[in-house]
């Protein structure tokens, strides 16, 4: 525990996110008190040097309660339109209340295809961090007026983790509406405790993780577990925490336990791996054969054609794939070196005869060096 907290006091970049439950009532309109403890504390760490990066829910919350909607939208048009006129009271408020500490916000809106497009992606990155540099608060949300299903996050959980691994943060903290993770729903289960450390994402944590019934927000602990295994495996602690409780912020800061803490791989992913990993959607699958999977996970090995069984989706050339084994189970993801259209044609064939099939030489489906391993 004593590395966990001076972890947590030396870290210097901190994503916090802050969810829809924490910013507006029930009514759909924004918490003021709420927003107002929110960047209170952010400014406070901003004024000890820290760099913060704002993961902000409650746009289409925000902008529900100004059109007097009583539940969520639940078409794609609807909940655009009622997005865009909520992000705009959502980032003005920010404004006049970072202002009141003498700080700068900046807005930035992203969606799925911002982080798939390795260009667009790094982009991104520098963008953020010349903002940094400036002394602003980036204040980020899911672009909801232009996102559709195939192309939007589906809750700012996975944005914020993927955020912090975008600029190598030392923290992410995500501040919900209960205490952290328990053993089971505090809500019904009053034997149900709170897990303060969490070293390894095993099945029964993933156990604990059960989703919750949320009117306005997208996510639940399911989607903070989620987030918590593309940080850890960033080399990114996290910490899940509640909102609601004084200085919080500083708290978890100084080292204190409180909430629920989740320690990082020492042996991370590098920052194209991870791009790999978590940056992009699968456009297919490839299922291979007992042999593929154990040369891929034990000998270190790339994927042949040989090895293929099934060819699922469409993709082209240097798009990302799952790669599934005969149970239909994900072990791995790449980037793969032929299109749908040629791996069908040369599945399980041996090089020598995949190359007369495609009639240019063939070498591997998807190279070592372009694949993350899943398990």
């Amino acid at each position: 525990m004593d590395s966990c907290k001076r972890t947590l006091q030396e870290a210097q970049t901190i994503v916090v996110k802050v969810g829809t439950r924490m910013l507006t009532y029930e009514t759909g309109k924004l918490n003021l008190r709420a927003m107002e403890k929110v960047v209170r504390e952010l400014a406070d760490l901003k004024n000890q040097g820290k760099d913060v990066v704002l993961v902000s829910s409650g746009a289409v919350g925000a902008g529900m309660g100004r059109l007097g909607l009583p539940k969520k939208p639940q078409n794609i048009p609807e909940k655009q339109a009622v997005a865009a006129i909520g992000q705009g009271l959502l980032i003005q408020m920010y404004e006049k209340l970072f202002a009141e500490y003498g700080q700068v916000v900046a807005q930035v809106l992203l969606t799925r295809d911002d982080f798939q497009d390795r260009k667009r992606y790094l982009n991104s990155r520098n963008a953020l961090l010349a903002l940094l540099d400036f002394g602003a608060v980036p204040v980020i949300n899911e672009n909801d007026t232009v996102a559709v299903e195939e192309i939007e996050f589906g809750d700012n959980d996975t944005l914020s983790a993927l955020l912090a691994s975008l600029l190598d943060a030392d923290l992410l903290v995500i501040l919900t509406d209960i205490g952290g993770l328990y053993s089971g729903n505090p809500h019904l289960d009053e034997s149900a405790r709170l897990v303060s450390v969490v070293e390894q994402i095993t099945p029964e944590v993933r156990k604990w993780a059960g989703a919750t019934c949320e009117a306005l927000a997208t996510g639940g602990m399911v989607t903070k577990l989620l987030a918590a295994e593309i940080a850890v495996n960033s080399g990114i602690p996290l910490v899940i925490a509640s909102g609601r409780e004084p200085d919080i912020l500083q708290r978890v800061l100084s080292g204190e336990v409180i909430g629920t803490y989740f320690c990082a791989k020492e042996k991370s992913l590098d920052g194209r791996k991870r791009w790999i990993a978590y940056g992009q959607a699968a456009h297919g699958r490839l299922m291979v054969d007992g042999g593929a999977r154990k040369a891929l996970l034990e000998d270190g090995k790339s994927l042949l054609p040989s090895g293929l069984l099934e060819v699922t989706g469409e993709f082209e050339v240097g798009e990302m794939v799952a790669i599934e084994d005969e149970w239909g189970l994900e072990f791995a993801r790449g980037l793969v070196s032929y299109s749908a259209g040629e791996l069908r044609k040369i599945k399980g064939l041996r090089t020598e005869k995949a190359s007369e099939v495609l009639q240019k030489p063939v070498g591997e489906a998807i190279h070592r060096n372009n694949m993350v391993l899943c398990l």
